[in-house]
């Protein structure tokens, strides 16, 4: 079994990012797209942020494309409009796959019981929600529908 903080990542402006630098955070890892239903929960997911983030809390959201072609931006595109609309100040990573044969290594861990050793799960739609311990394990997903702000998120914020 590997831990969160195994993994390195680019940041939306092509930056290497590695996980371990969260180590001692809750992290909250969200699949976003520009063009859904969903995207209103990039202000929740900002005020969640706004709220935590001096509590050792850090949001990162994977921009995807992978239902109903809802992310077509690039990734200068997607930054610029996180920022304009919503003013995103979380961590934004590079356009990835959450599924498929081209699944990102950070999905592919987090969608897997036989590597996060809690729960295999499946992305079903743009705004799923991946909760992560301070000491990098796997903790629970939220279901796409479900705000930012439910229950289960701040229960567990608030241990």
């Amino acid at each position: 079994m590997t831990s969160f903080y195994d993994f390195e990542a680019l940041d939306i402006q092509g930056n290497r990012f590695s996980l371990s630098n969260l180590k001692g955070k809750k992290v909250l890892v969200v699949n976003v797209a520009s063009e859904c239903g969903l995207t209103p929960q990039y202000a929740q997911l900002q005020e969640l942020y706004e709220a935590y983030k001096d509590k050792n809390f850090m949001v990162i959201a994977f921009p995807a494309n992978n239902f109903g072609s809802q992310e077509p931006g690039s990734n200068e595109e997607i930054a610029q409009f996180c920022e304009t609309k919503f003013g995103v100040r979380f961590l934004m990573m590079e356009k990835v796959s959450v599924k498929g044969d081209d699944c990102n290594s950070v999905y592919a861990w987090l969608t897997n019981y036989e590597l996060n050793g809690v729960e295999s799960t499946e992305v079903s739609w743009n705004f799923q929600k991946y909760m992560i311990d301070e000491e990098g394990n796997y903790v629970g997903m939220v279901h796409p529908q479900e705000s930012p702000m439910c229950d289960t998120i701040l229960d567990w914020l608030n241990k």
